[in-house]
């Protein structure tokens, strides 16, 4: 088991890639895919490479600014998406601050999502990404 990592810069892409797949294959459209995001500011990266190995599916995508982290979840509901959440807290052994959005239920488009999850981000912990924004 192993996430696939992306360029931020293809982000918005990779959420264009799987909204297609999810649109071909998934009739009912109920949270077909969760973007979590993930502030991994206190675990050092080699931790977290062996964490993401362990834990993340082929089909999962990766993106990274620096120490926050966004997994891209097909067929994962935000329930789901805290489980993974929940595993990495474990295997860190410490709290990882966090935010879940789905398609299409917060959005329609990638700049769509990606705003929905800026503003949660921002309300839930604070934090205001630039890099959210490009």
């Amino acid at each position: 088991m192993a996430g696939v990592n992306f360029s931020f810069h293809n982000f918005p892409s990779v959420i264009k890639l799987n909204m297609g797949i999810s649109e071909r294959l998934d009739e009912n459209r109920s949270e077909s895919f969760t973007l979590l995001f993930c502030d991994f500011s206190d675990v050092q990266m080699k931790v977290i490479e062996s964490c993401l190995e362990q834990i993340l599916r082929t089909s999962d995508a990766i993106v990274h600014d620096n120490h926050h982290y966004f997994f891209i979840l097909p067929y994962t509901d935000k329930y789901g998406a805290t489980v993974v959440k929940n595993m990495f807290e474990e295997f860190f052994n410490t709290y990882i601050r966090s935010s879940t959005i789905s398609y299409p239920i917060n959005g329609e488009t990638p700049q769509e999502l990606l705003e929905a999850l800026q503003a949660k981000i921002k309300k839930e912990h604070k934090i205001y990404l630039e890099c959210l924004d490009t």
